[in-house]
């Protein structure tokens, strides 16, 4: 089932970031020190970022949860999108890219921790329901069982119907429809243009 973007309510008109080539060697990195942790040899691209925040709804209340931000790709998408960086909360297990996220992005709150662990991470830092969670973590290289309870701890913090939001450059879904139960599950349409090309899996717990 493909699941339509959503289009965005509104596009900040702020300079980049500062997202760039450097990112690309601090990326590449971090994939060398630590391969299965980081996951990727580079950041998402512009438009898979673009795609991931598209499925955020800036105009529902509460914070919004985004896991594995590495050097902020996703997070200037989801600011472009229309979150407001006091809404925006970031949990980083790097800690070399964490004060690089702290600097880019004044005002969005920066936690580093264990994403998988995002329940006791977070424990005192967010009082009202999460609108939505977005996830760039590298969930093939965990057991299904560890990606379903991170599944199910971020919809336990979660508003009912509130989206978790993750890519994955595989075919089928980073977490396997067979062990969600109830939960459903809708791809993106396919994003060519990221190197390599990825797609969005959305799952929502229905209420």
């Amino acid at each position: 089932m493909l699941e339509p973007a959503r289009t965005s309510p509104r596009r900040l008109g702020s300079a980049r970031k500062g997202i760039d080539l450097a990112d690309e060697a601090r990326f590449l990195k971090s994939w060398f020190d630590k391969p299965l942790v980081t996951g990727a040899v580079s950041p998402s691209g512009k438009a898979l970022a673009r795609m991931m925040a598209r499925y955020v709804e800036p105009e529902h209340d509460g914070m919004v949860l985004e896991i594995g931000p590495g050097t902020g790709p996703v997070t200037e998408a989801l600011l472009e999108r229309g979150v407001a960086p006091e809404r925006l909360v970031l949990i980083e297990f790097n800690d070399e890219f964490v004060p690089l996220l702290r600097r880019r992005f004044p005002g969005v709150t920066v936690v580093q921790g264990d994403g998988y662990a995002a329940r006791d991470t977070l424990a005192g830092l967010v009082g009202a329901p999460l609108t939505a969670t977005v996830s760039s973590l590298p969930l093939l290289t965990k057991p299904v069982r560890q990606r379903v309870a991170l599944l199910e701890q971020c919809f336990d913090m979660s508003r009912v119907g509130a989206p978790f939001i993750q890519f994955t450059y595989g075919l089928v879904p980073p977490i396997p429809r067979e062990a969600i139960g109830d939960i459903t599950t809708a791809g993106s349409p396919r994003v060519w243009m990221n190197l390599p090309p990825a797609r969005v899996w959305i799952y929502r717990r229905p209420a």
